[in-house]
């Protein structure tokens, strides 16, 4: 009789238990969903900081605003142009830690008004004050300067060839990727670069991006140490297969 009590105390016990834990999970999803927050950890964020991105989510004092759920403090981080993802949680006491992905910038886009990113996937975003970049090369006429929107998709022809030269100096060589400064569309013409330390334009043409990266590379240290052979050129010349063409300049 006592072993069957035990048993029924200890049932009790339990549903007590799950009862208490259920309760307190309940008043913690309802103190979320009314938003009684006082402060916000943001994570993963590199292009800004948390101050600009709390700024733009007018949510830098979060203790202000008694509605604010954790679905729409989501949504406003995730209208901002940089980001990509995020995710959301309360710490079942004051603070929202959120964790961001920030979308991925390949280059610096400029036509004939202001400057744009232009990430992995060929969209075009505005640039923000105190935004932190380093090493991104600039693409210059790109042939569709009075067609560049904020936060549309620019996969043309144009695009897809600055992307290839883009990836086929970082995978030739990291010196070569880091001084690549400008890629030079030309409305559709020639494409001519530029590198940092080299004091020559370099008349890149089209087509055979890996190959004519490596001719470059293998002229890199001629290039780029002591007098160098870009002091006395005008241009170095990658259009002909299998052939670099050096212009020299001729003084008289």
């Amino acid at each position: 009789m006592s072993e069957k009590k035990s048993k029924i105390v200890g049932t009790i016990f339990l549903i007590v238990l799950i009862s208490c834990i259920l309760y307190l999970s309940f008043l913690t999803n309802v103190k979320a969903n009314k938003g009684k927050f006082e402060m916000i950890e943001l994570t993963g964020n590199y292009l800004l900081s948390e101050t600009d991105y709390l700024g733009f989510t007018r949510l830098t004092e979060l203790s202000q605003y008694e509605n604010v759920t954790l679905p729409i403090i989501k949504d406003r981080f995730l209208k901002h142009p940089y980001v990509r993802r995020t995710e959301v949680e309360f710490n079942g006491i004051n603070k929202v830690k959120v964790n961001i992905d920030e979308k991925s910038i390949v280059a610096i886009l400029i036509g004939d008004g202001e400057p744009y990113f232009i990430t992995d996937k060929f969209q075009t975003i505005p640039i923000f004050p105190n935004t932190k970049f380093t090493e991104l090369p600039i693409i210059s006429n790109p042939g569709v300067e009075n067609n560049i929107k904020p936060l549309s998709i620019l996969k043309n022809k144009e695009m897809l060839q600055a992307f290839k030269i883009i990836e086929a100096a970082k995978l030739t060589s990291a010196k070569l990727y880091k001084s690549l400064e400008e890629i030079n569309l030309k409305n559709g013409g020639e494409i001519l670069l530029k590198f940092s330390g080299v004091n020559a334009p370099v008349i890149f043409g089209r087509g055979s991006e890996a190959k004519k990266m490596v001719y470059l590379e293998a002229l890199w240290n001629s290039l780029t140490d002591g007098a160098t052979i870009s002091d006395y050129s005008k241009y170095i010349d990658l259009r002909f297969a299998g052939e670099v063409y050096i212009g020299m300049e001729v003084k008289v």
